[in-house]
């Protein structure tokens, strides 16, 4: 498995719905970063194997669903530098495993199962406690990297030609990497989030935690206050990783046209989100928009599975 990362290209996207409305449209490919271990959660992951080699830890555990881009990544990455890693994954085991857990055990991730009541629990001291007491002296990550050296991470995002453009969408799960987006804007550039949880609203309070934290804390920071951010909450089609046939024909039409695989569970739904937003006359002509692809593409096999794609229910936005 190569070491080698690559700085993700920008490429613009040539829509004639972004040419009617003005717009020019691009999208940072970090899924293009390393075959196995790209996207926001590199950037995540990154500070948090740094504490972890720093603090001689040789074990890494954490959390995530059984079709987790952040469980994939993490294996993929412990493999990389040299950690042992655990992967909790919430509800029972099923075999045979579905592809995002057999990468992980090809990866040498040890695999162990919490049902749903427990799993809640992951965050809280008892069971932490608990993990260390079974597994012995473990780095901690939590589900989907969301911590401090999550968000640290993700202020490295948009850097370099990424400062041209005056707005940055990015699809929100989390919240983490928005934060960290916002920490990195000059003025003047507005960080759009896409979440893709139904009732998302709540995601600002998330954001606006994470912020006062990383703020509060030694870490570094560009800048001293965060940019304007904005939450665009309409475009989540039923909840999380739920789809519909609208969806995926966007997607399935989108890569068609212009060369760009989108996951269903996020970008895609970012994506659809933008050009909606385009159609309506939301941004100005003038405006420069930077879509900021998060990679995930190995959860659409998942998704295949579960739905079948011919047998998919349309979900209202």
């Amino acid at each position: 498995m190569s070491l080698i990362f690559f700085p993700p290209p920008i490429q613009q996207i040539n829509s004639e719905i972004a040419r009617h409305a003005g717009v020019d449209l691009y999208v940072l490919r970090l899924d293009l970063m390393h075959p196995w271990v790209n996207g926001n959660k590199w950037f995540k992951l990154k500070y948090n194997l740094l504490e972890a080699r720093e603090k001689n830890f040789t074990t890494l555990l954490t959390f995530g669903g059984a079709y987790s881009n952040h469980i994939y990544a993490t294996a993929a990455a412990g493999n990389l530098f040299g950690f042992r890693t655990i992967g909790v994954i919430r509800g029972e085991e099923r075999l045979p495993l579905n592809p995002t857990l057999s990468f992980a055990v090809q990866q040498g991730m040890q695999l162990v199962y919490l049902n749903r009541e427990m799993y809640r629990q992951r965050n809280t001291p008892a069971l932490q406690e608990y993990l260390q007491q079974r597994f012995g002296e473990v780095f901690i990550i939590p589900e989907g990297g969301s911590n401090l050296n999550g968000v640290r991470g993700c202020t490295e995002i948009i850097i370099g030609d990424a400062i041209a453009f005056n707005h940055i969408c990015v699809a929100c799960g989390t919240a983490t990497t928005l934060a960290g987006i916002a920490l990195s804007l000059h003025e003047g550039q507005r960080a759009i989030a896409f979440p893709v949880l139904k009732n998302g609203a709540f995601l600002a309070q998330e954001i606006e935690t994470l912020l006062t934290n990383y703020l509060a804390s030694d870490l570094p920071t560009p800048y001293n206050s965060p940019a304007s951010w904005e939450l665009m909450c309409d475009y989540h089609f039923g909840g999380y990783a739920k789809v519909n046939d609208e969806l995926l024909l966007f997607s399935q039409q989108f890569t068609q046209k212009h060369g760009v695989p989108l996951d269903y569970v996020y970008t895609a739904k970012m994506f659809y989100g933008v050009m909606d937003l385009l159609k309506q006359g939301f941004f100005c002509k003038g405006d420069r928009l930077l879509l900021v692809h998060t990679g995930g593409l190995q959860g659409n096999v998942g998704m295949k599975e579960r739905s079948q794609f011919g047998s998919v229910k349309p979900n209202t936005k």
